[in-house]
């Protein structure tokens, strides 16, 4: 057996972001934070956006469930975002096209949930009117105007605009910018569009604030100020806002075609072909909303709990243990044990696995992370005793391996074999905690290709 010759990884081309941190904790544990995940349909899904942001940046954990692997999703259009640049408020608004989808759909589950095609209707006419919307005036001052008034200088700052595009493409304000735009937007203000969406919120804050202030604590036995309770406030106040974030209304500009006007001095005969069409942003309401969120597998979720702690996962409205999680996952994935002590492996010695299913393996290596490198090895992670025996989760013949070899390279990758290697003697009972991880042992295989012709060449020139 030959020993491995190391090829350094493959820097990316273009590199749009700069290394944060290896993992979502900082050293000293000043700023140390404990993000909140919870398990949906056998899947590990965090929904706070503070927590994706963190996990993402810092460790490269998980993927958006609607992006290629960072939670990017956005539902806006670059071309009408550069066609209406200027003339709204730059930070409020995205653009977002099928409109149109979107009612249907709110239609369709309208329509399961046993409502008539009458009453259908009018929910969503009420629901999707037109509302006020913000533009800006020459000098960049912001303006409120009525969706059906044009503004006041036609060339600058009208919000018709003449085009032949179709219709049906909208504005859709920015989420983290929501509460600053409902302001200026005057969204808020209507109790008739959202009865709760300012003053409900400002209650439920006070409220909170007093809970914390003044609470009746167990050990104490009277009422004071006293922190016992306040990380369970705070962990209810986080999950109250993502709650309320998802209920509240996203406010949408529409760009819908105006009644066409006729060119001066046209006869009737050119007068259809010189019908010039113009274009208006009608701000509604989105009646059908997508939430894109992060998705962490079962080897990154149970990392982040148990070699890092900053990960707390939920079951309905209780957090699981470190012995139940490695439980449940290993019911889930009968392969979990195996793949997470591969990944607890890699992850130790600095690089970053990800999932290695499109390449029919089970991990992939990046060196600090997708955006930086391209994956250097596909990782078969396989169980063994001390006599490299045992029944294997995938057995590979010659041919098989031939074909998953020739995958790897042409990929610009090499196929590693990863062997956990475990005491003969271990029980079944002794590998049922995680703690079973300090008596196993890992052995690297790198399989290549040996070509006849070049290894002659090398003896000969020795």
């Amino acid at each position: 057996m030959a020993e491995a010759v190391f090829h350094p990884p493959r820097r990316k081309r273009r590199v749009f972001e700069s290394y944060d941190s290896p993992f979502p904790v900082d050293v000293g544990g000043k700023d140390f934070r404990i993000c909140q995940a919870e398990i949906i349909n056998n899947n590990v899904i965090v929904r706070n956006p503070e927590d994706i942001e963190r996990l993402y940046n810092k460790g490269y954990f998980g993927k958006g469930i609607l992006s290629r692997s960072r939670p990017v999703y956005s539902i806006s259009d670059p071309l009408l975002v550069t066609k209406w640049q200027g003339k709204l408020t730059s930070h409020l608004f995205y653009l977002f096209t099928r409109y149109q989808c979107r009612v249907q759909w709110a239609k369709s589950i309208l329509q399961q949930q046993g409502f008539d095609d009458c009453s259908v209707t009018k929910i969503l006419e009420n629901y999707t009117k037109p509302l006020e919307l913000p533009f800006l005036e020459e000098d960049g001052a912001e303006q409120t105007n009525s969706c059906n008034r044009m503004g006041p200088n036609t060339e600058n700052t009208e919000l018709s605009r003449k085009s032949s595009t179709d219709t049906g493409n909208v504005v859709v304000l920015s989420p983290e910018n929501q509460n600053e735009g409902y302001k200026k937007a005057c969204l808020e203000g209507d109790p008739a569009f959202d009865p709760v969406a300012v003053c409900g919120s400002k209650e439920q804050e006070q409220g909170g604030l007093k809970e914390i202030a003044e609470v009746s604590c167990q050990k104490h036995g009277f009422h004071m100020h006293c922190s016992c309770k306040a990380k369970e406030s705070t962990e209810q106040r986080s999950c109250e806002m993502i709650k309320s974030k998802e209920c509240a209304p996203e406010y949408v500009l529409v760009q819908e075609e105006e009644g066409g006007s006729l060119c001066p001095g046209d006869d009737s005969a050119h007068a259809q072909e010189n019908l010039v069409k113009k274009e208006k942003l009608v701000c509604r309401r989105n009646p059908f909303r997508i939430f894109e969120y992060l998705q962490l597998s079962l080897e990154e979720a149970f990392f982040l709990v148990y070699a890092l702690g900053c990960l707390s996962i939920y079951y309905g409205e209780e957090p699981l243990t470190i012995l139940k999680l490695w439980e449940v996952f290993s019911e889930v994935k009968p392969n979990f044990k195996t793949t997470y002590m591969a990944y607890h492996y890699f992850r130790s010695k600095g690089w970053v696995p990800k999932v290695g299913l499109k390449y029919g393996t089970d991990l992939l290596l990046y060196r600090k992370g997708p955006p930086f490198y391209h994956a250097s090895y596909s990782v078969i992670a396989e169980l063994v005793d001390d006599n490299f025996e045992g029944s294997l989760r995938r057995p590979l013949s010659w041919k098989s391996l031939s074909g998953l070899n020739r995958t790897t390279v042409n990929a610009s990758k090499e196929l590693m074999l990863c062997y956990l290697i475990r005491p003969s003697h271990m029980t079944e009972k002794e590998m049922s905690t995680p703690e079973c991880m300090k008596r196993i042992k890992v052995q690297e295989l790198i399989v290549t290709r040996w070509v006849s012709s070049r290894e002659r060449s090398e003896q000969d020139e020795l």
